[in-house]
């Protein structure tokens, strides 16, 4: 029988549709793409630098040069930003209606410098390096008082908005607002925290361990789960053990225990999904730098940075959009199963439903 499960954090309300239940290989994906040499057509490889804007930041090899070889990940701005590091705010009204001037960062953070269209980056050391970056960038933007959050994703595959630069890349967005769905999660949190004064996620994390159902990782002070109110088949979320809200505060021993963890999740989804399409999203807290009452006071105690990684193996229709609710054919309880089970070597996959 269908369930109705109520997300603890923001109140939202998801339908765990059993009768609708599918296997893994009732989601149709080719097996992932394997590492290539440079792609001569590609501006993300190494070599093409003249094809891309001037960068703006890099980790490079020692004696190396901006827009020239020898870098390991390379951040540039975006060809077609929404918004603009140039100007100023110019926050008014115009009758009952608030407008700003569209001022943020856009930039295309280039994961590696090998034309690599597979799922996830194949070099661990990468995406310790890819992190490492990541945090410094965050840190700089955090110094321009224009600024409020700083949203990292990844879009893989084209119907989870995936470019046609399939070579891996993550985008930054910088706004002058806090983002609402990114404030639906903090209000949550801090209702929480003031009635039970407690981080609601590191709640979660406790009783998760305890239960054994949804979590199918837990090595070095990070778990990998399937949460309880997951809306996408196989949606998953990645956590740190250790209590902190700001992901730019990772040490830089988290750094590597955050990437075994982050790529081993990935590989597990793509050995039982195949090169599956997704959106992987960073969830952390806004800069925080006024000082009035009110304006997040306990955000250091109630909130809790995580990756929420979604595969799009579904589609959002009308009853999603009219009313808010979510339709998951795949409990999560299944989906942790089928991926505790997974083999950490990659496995190519066959197109095809499963036979009886």
């Amino acid at each position: 029988m269908p369930q109705l499960r109520k997300d603890p954090i923001i109140g939202r309300w998801v339908i765990i549709a059993t009768e609708r239940a599918k296997r893994p290989t009732d989601y149709c994906f080719p097996g992932a793409a394997e590492k290539g040499e440079l792609n001569e057509s590609c501006p993300f490889c190494e070599g093409n630098e003249s094809m891309t804007p001037h960068e703006l930041y890099a980790s490079r090899k020692k004696g190396t040069r901006p827009d020239k070889s020898g870098w390991l990940v390379r951040g540039i701005p975006s060809i077609s930003p929404f918004l603009s590091m140039q100007g100023d705010l110019d926050r008014h009204g115009k009758g009952i209606y608030d407008l700003m001037n569209g001022v943020g960062a856009h930039e295309i953070i280039v994961a590696t410098p090998e034309h690599d269209t597979g799922t996830y980056v194949k070099n661990l050391t990468r995406i310790e390096k890819l992190t490492e970056v990541l945090v410094r960038r965050i840190k700089e933007l955090k110094k321009d008082e224009r600024l409020k959050y700083a949203l990292i994703f990844k879009n893989h595959g084209e119907v989870a908005g995936g470019s046609n630069l399939q070579h891996q890349h993550l985008q930054l967005i910088a706004t002058p607002v806090t983002p609402l769905r990114v404030k639906e999660e903090l209000v949550g949190s801090r209702q929480y925290y003031e009635y039970k004064d407690r981080c609601i996620f590191c709640d979660i994390i406790r009783q998760e361990l305890q239960e054994k159902q949804r979590v199918f990782l837990d090595i070095d002070g990070f778990i990998a789960m399937n949460p309880y109110c997951s809306r996408f088949p196989f949606e998953t979320w990645i956590l740190p053990k250790k209590h902190s809200c700001d992901f730019y505060k990772i040490g830089r021993s988290e750094i590597k225990n955050y990437s075994k963890i982050f790529q081993l999740t990935i590989k597990k989804l793509t050995s039982v999904l195949g090169n599956f399409p997704y959106n992987a999203i960073l969830h952390t807290a806004p800069f925080r730098r006024r000082k009035k009452r009110g304006y997040w006071e306990t955000i250091e105690a109630d909130y809790h940075w995580h990756i929420e990684i979604m595969p799009r193996l579904t589609q959002v229709a009308g009853f999603e959009w009219g009313s808010g609710f979510y339709i998951n054919p795949v409990p999560p309880e299944e989906a942790c199963r089928y991926l505790k089970e997974a083999k950490e070597t990659l496995e190519k996959k066959s197109c095809g439903k499963a036979k009886d």
